[in-house]
Formats: structure tokens, C-alpha cells, sequence
């Protein structure tokens, strides 16, 4: 099969069985169901991998399928652009997408939507697919705006739960704030280089670096700097990048094979993939990157702070993704862009598997999600245990998983930069390694180690979940142990991205896997990795009272973390609340006093006083009429006397 069909065939399939399901589904079993869209995305991840082998053998594909539209000497066309970048993202969405729909099977049983459920994520593999292989802006936008829409019908499954509806419209909204930034990026795009193909863009770039615009101050602004900051806020939003990450930590509303599949691999990596693929406009632009660079370690830091004091499960998990997200923005600010995307992947494998375990947990306490009402439960899932425990200690950083290798490639590349922000921000980041193991390790401990604080019911019956959950958790556990030693060579000597990136010249500072593993005991990040464990194992399991007691003695500083800095509660009071407040004074004034009053009732009342005044006239009586005649006379002989 040549690399256009197979191309063509990998979201077609994808398409195919979401339309099917969906609209066939009063006609359909569920086994049925499953089968068929399970199927399609087994044929999509094949497919992915045949197309990763035909790109390490160096075919590449640049295919315009057709054009949608032309205006002018403008072509709107759909069309796919398939090198490193974008076959690699395709076998990482594919296969994530896999496992969920597989743990979907045991996870949704008994849910009235299942088979809705398997359209929902079915179409979502569709939008992100159309999304990582397009040769284009606007495919690229089609693609972006599908993932958002789809999302929102997955946060909010559940919408008979008010707070599912609140957190799929959340999503929406705050999505379509990054939207309208991309939306005008893309339109500066075409503006100043008269296309939307990549290549032709790219190509040009550097023609345009010194293209300036003049500002609404009288200040000269560079194009491309213009065009790369728009960018950004579409991926600050997707991404969910401070202060645009709000959204995410509410959209654990949806049920937890979302959480993995559009928290872990797929949508919240969408903004980290483009700024990748528009690395050679970003290489124009120090503002840009120095913006980018600020903006990620920003949200590193402070969402690994909020993870610290939650308690929800999924909530923990879904904190650490905006943090570990953070790590990657801090690598696309430094120029390593292949680093970013090594970490895209590596992240994917094990956030997947921590969700897909949590979700475990979840299943096996009747939807119980407070840790505090969990603990000891490592003899009861044993599979479970170790699989999550395999899925955080990729997350930490312990070598020789796969997390240690790409965050000590973004760590030592922040490293190199030598300057004074990335010297800040090199701080900021190996706090943040402590951080993310103490966190990642209070889960562990709160759940699965100490005395069991689990309900009557729930200690009654707990036990490890059905092959159809633990099966994905295995194969997900496979990645998340050996990708990065797989991937680290390659993505450091430059040959795994190739030209799909521009090559960062802060990358390749480490000197391979062997290296970094030897050595390893030398860094900062791995001791610091150790101090966060050994301090999540003081506190929450050798001497549990102590966070309660440090809490107490620190109250500002816990309601500020449980209370996510205010920013949610400033949101609502801004934009909730005043555009309430805007719509009832418009409501009042603008509806009720001008339309209703003045303009629909005041012209009513005014035709009727004028009707009125002129029935007057119309009394019917003739001595009236006499005395207007009399009047009348009087009047026009005077004119005449006095006149003429």
C-alpha cells in the first residue's frame, strides 16, 4: 500500500466507524459497537506504525487531496504533510486512543451511553489524526476546532450533572478565548504571506523577519513577533497554559477514559505540537520564545504546587498534567523543540497509564475518588499497584523510566541557554522535580500503602479490576518503562524530528542514554526526586498527621493552593458574573427602558395622544364646527388687514 493510501486510510477509518456507530446506534449492540470502532482504531494505530517505518526509511508526503476554495490567488485546500513530526504524533494518538477505547469496554459497561460514548472518542481520534498530519492553516484549524467541539460532548457525557455541564462549557469557552488568538494568527498569516500552506510559509520566513507593523502607540512591532504570540494564546488555551489552564482540572467531569485520552496524549498536546511545527517562525522572534519560555515555567511551578494539597484523585493527576505541560512550553521557549515533543511522548504513555489506573481504583470503589477514603490497597490490585507505581515513577523522573530521560534533556537544555531568565528558570524547574515527586508519591502512598480508610461497603467488595481494564494498564506500562531509553538517542543526535523542526541550538547537550544513566546520581533533579519521595513517604505514611499540622500552622498559604490562587473565583466574578451584571443592566436599559418604553410602547403612546388630539377635532358637534369657521374667518381677515 502506497504511503497516499495509507494516509488517507488512517482518520478515514476512524471516521467511518464514529458515523456508524453513532447514527446506526438504535440498530446496533453494544458488542457490536465496540468491535467496530475498537477495529478502526486498530487499523489506524497498524497503519500509523507501517507509515513511522515507510518515514524512518525516508519516504515523505507533502499531498494537496483537493482545494476546498480559492479567492483571488489564494487556494483553500485540504491536504496532509507526513515527515518525522507528524508520524510520530500519529503513532503516540493512535495508540493511547487504543488503549482507551479497549478499557472503555470494562469501564463504561453499565452506563446507558456506551455506545455514544465509542462515537464520541471514535470522532475525537478523527479530529486530533486531521490535526497532526495537516500540510496546512486551515486543515490545521479544522482539525483544532473539531478537538475542541468533541471535548466539550465528552466533559459534559454526563450531562444530567450540573456540574459536568459547567465543566463542559467551561472548557468551551475558555478554549474559544486561545481560539480567537490562533484564529487571528492564522489570519495575519495569509495577511502577510499571501498563502496558508506550511512549507511555502515556512520557506519564507526569513524574508520577513524584519517586516514591522506599526503599533496603536506609534511603537514598530515586528510581524512575525505578532503572528507567534497570536499562535501561542491559541496554544495557551489548548494547552492549558496559565491563565488559560482553568478549564482542564474541572474537565475531570467526564469519565476517566476522557481524562486519559484528551488530558494525556492527545488535545492538551495539540498547542505543544503547533508551536513545534511553527518552530521556524518562532526562531524569529526572541520575544516569542522568551514569552513561551516565562509563560511555561510559570505553570510548571504553581500547578505543582495546587497538586500538592488535592485531594481528589483524578484531580492530583490532572494538576500534574498542567505542570508536566509546563515542562514542555519551557522546552519549545529554549529552542528544543524535539526535547518538547520527546517529553510529548514519554508524558503520554505514562500520564495515560495513571489516569487508566486511577480510573481502576475508581471502578473498584464505586466511584469513590477522595483519597482520604482509600489506603491499603496494594494487596487487593496488585496489578493496579504496580502499574501506577510504574506510571509515577516515570512521572518523577526515576531513571531508568522513561520520564527521567526527556525531563533531564529539558532540565539540561534550560541549563545551557546562559541567560539570566533561563538561569531563573533552570530553579524553577528542578523545584519543581521535588514537587512533582512529592505529589506523585502522596497519591501512592494515600491510596494504595497505610491503614485502610476505605467505606464499610467498599472494604467489603474491593478487588482488582477485569482484564479489559488491567490489560491496557500493562500495555501502557511497557512505554512508560522503556520509551525513553528507546527514543533518547535518537531525539538528541537530532534524527528522530530530522527537518520536521528547526533544530534548537540548545539541544543535544547530553551525550546519549548511557550517559545520562551513569551520571544521573551526579544531578540535581535525581536527588531532588529522591528528597520528594522520602518527604511524601514522612508525611503520609510514616507520620500522617504532620500535612494536617503544617496546614493549620500555614492557613494563607493552603487556601491559597486549595483555592488555586483565585483565579477560577476571579473569572467568575469578572466575566460570569459581570457579563450577568452587563446583561441585566441592558436588560433594564437598553431593552426595557429604550425598546420597550421608548422606542415600541413610547411609539404606541405616542400615535394614541396623537389620535387623541385629533379626535378633538373630530367631535361630531356642529356648533363646533361653526365656531372653527368663525375662528377661521376671523383669522384669514385679519391677514388680509393687516398684511396686504
Amino acid at each position: 500500500m502506497t504511503l497516499e493510501l495509507l494516509v488517507l486510510m488512517i482518520p478515514t477509518s476512524c471516521l467511518v466507524a464514529s458515523v456508524v456507530t453513532g447514527l446506526g446506534s438504535n440498530y446496533l449492540t453494544s458488542r457490536v459497537v465496540h468491535l467496530i470502532t475498537i477495529g478502526a482504531v486498530t487499523i489506524s494505530f497498524l497503519g500509523s506504525l507501517w507509515v513511522g517505518v515507510l518515514v524512518i526509511q525516508g519516504q515523505r508526503l507533502d499531498m494537496i487531496l483537493y482545494t476546498w476554495g480559492a479567492s483571488d490567488t489564494i487556494n483553500f485546500s485540504v491536504g496532509f504533510l507526513i515527515d518525522q513530526l507528524s508520524s510520530l504524533m500519529m503513532v503516540v494518538v493512535t495508540f493511547v486512543s487504543l488503549m482507551v477505547h479497549i478499557y472503555t469496554v470494562g469501564y463504561m459497561k453499565e452506563d446507558p451511553g456506551y455506545k455514544r460514548f465509542f462515537s464520541y472518542i471514535c470522532l475525537f481520534t478523527f479530529a486530533m489524526l486531521m490535526l497532526v498530519t495537516a500540510n496546512n492553516f486551515l486543515l490545521l484549524f479544522f482539525g483544532w476546532e473539531a478537538v475542541g467541539l468533541v471535548s466539550y460532548l465528552l466533559i459534559g457525557f454526563w450531562f444530567e450533572r450540573k456540574s459536568a455541564t459547567f465543566a463542559s462549557l467551561k472548557a468551551f469557552l475558555v478554549n474559544r478565548v486561545g481560539d480567537l488568538g490562533f484564529l487571528l494568527g492564522i489570519a495575519a498569516i495569509l495577511s502577510l504571506f499571501g498563502t496558508l500552506d506550511y512549507q511555502a510559509v515556512f520557506a519564507s520566513a526569513p524574508e520577513y523577519a524584519t517586516a514591522t507593523v506599526e503599533g496603536p502607540f506609534g511603537n514598530e512591532w515586528k510581524w512575525l513577533t505578532i503572528i507567534c504570540l497570536l499562535l501561542f494564546v491559541g496554544a495557551m488555551g489548548k494547552s492549558a497554559q496559565v491563565p488559560l489552564h482553568v478549564w482542564l482540572p474541572d474537565s475531570m467531569e467526564g469519565p476517566t477514559p476522557i481524562s486519559a485520552l484528551i488530558h494525556a496524549a492527545t488535545m492538551v498536546t495539540a498547542g505543544i505540537f503547533m508551536v513545534a511545527r511553527m518552530s521556524p517562525l518562532f526562531e524569529e522572534s526572541n520575544v516569542a520564545l522568551i514569552t513561551v519560555l516565562l509563560v511555561g515555567a510559570i505553570t510548571a511551578i504553581s500547578m505543582a504546587l495546587v497538586a500538592v494539597v488535592q485531594n481528589d484523585i483524578k484531580r492530583v493527576v490532572a494538576y500534574s498534567t498542567l505542570s508536566q505541560l509546563g515542562y514542555m512550553t519551557v522546552a519549545l521557549g529554549v529552542s528544543a523543540y524535539s526535547v518538547a515533543i520527546f517529553h510529548l511522548a514519554t508524558h503520554a504513555f505514562f500520564k495515560a497509564l495513571l489516569f487508566l489506573a486511577a480510573g481502576s481504583v475508581i471502578v473498584a470503589l464505586h466511584h469513590e475518588q477522595d483519597m482520604r477514603r482509600m489506603g491499603g490497597l496494594w494487596r487487593r490490585m496488585p496489578l493496579t499497584y504496580i502499574t501506577a507505581l510504574i506510571g509515577t515513577m516515570a512521572l518523577v523522573g526515576i531513571p531508568p523510566f522513561a520520564g527521567f530521560f526527556s525531563k533531564e534533556a529539558i532540565i539540561e537544555s534550560v541549563l545551557v541557554s546562559h541567560s539570566v531568565v533561563g538561569s531563573v528558570v533552570y530553579f524553577m524547574m528542578i523545584a519543581g522535580v521535588f514537587l512533582t515527586a512529592l505529589y506523585s508519591f502522596r497519591l501512592i502512598f494515600l491510596v494504595f500503602h497505610g491503614e485502610s480508610r476505605l467505606s464499610d461497603g467498599n472494604s467489603n467488595h474491593v478487588h482488582e479490576s477485569t482484564w479489559v481494564i488491567t490489560i491496557p494498564l500493562i500495555l501502557l506500562a511497557i512505554p512508560s518503562l522503556f520509551s525513553g531509553l528507546v527514543l533518547v538517542d535518537p531525539v538528541l543526535s537530532g534524527n528522530l524530528l530530522g527537518a520536521s523542526v528547526v533544530s534548537g541550538v540548545h539541544e543535544g547537550a547530553s551525550h546519549g542514554a548511557i550517559y545520562m544513566l551513569s551520571h544521573a546520581w551526579v544531578t540535581p533533579p535525581f536527588w531532588l526526586a529522591i528528597a520528594g519521595t522520602i518527604a511524601a513517604w514522612l508525611l503520609y505514611n510514616r507520620y500522617p498527621s504532620t500535612p494536617k499540622n503544617i496546614a493549620n500552622r500555614s492557613q494563607l498559604g493552603y487556601r491559597v493552593l486549595v483555592n488555586k490562587y483565585g483565579i477560577d473565583r476571579l473569572y467568575e466574578l469578572i466575566f460570569a458574573d459581570g457579563a450577568r451584571a452587563l446583561g441585566h443592566v441592558l436588560w433594564k436599559f437598553g431593552d426595557r427602558l429604550v425598546v420597550d418604553h421608548t422606542l415600541v410602547n413610547g411609539t404606541a403612546r405616542f400615535v394614541g395622544r396623537l389620535s387623541g388630539f385629533f379626535r378633538l377635532l373630530q367631535s361630531g358637534y356642529v356648533y363646533h364646527y361653526a365656531f372653527v369657521m368663525v375662528v377661521g374667518l376671523v383669522a384669514i381677515m385679519s391677514w388680509f388687514i393687516f398684511f396686504s
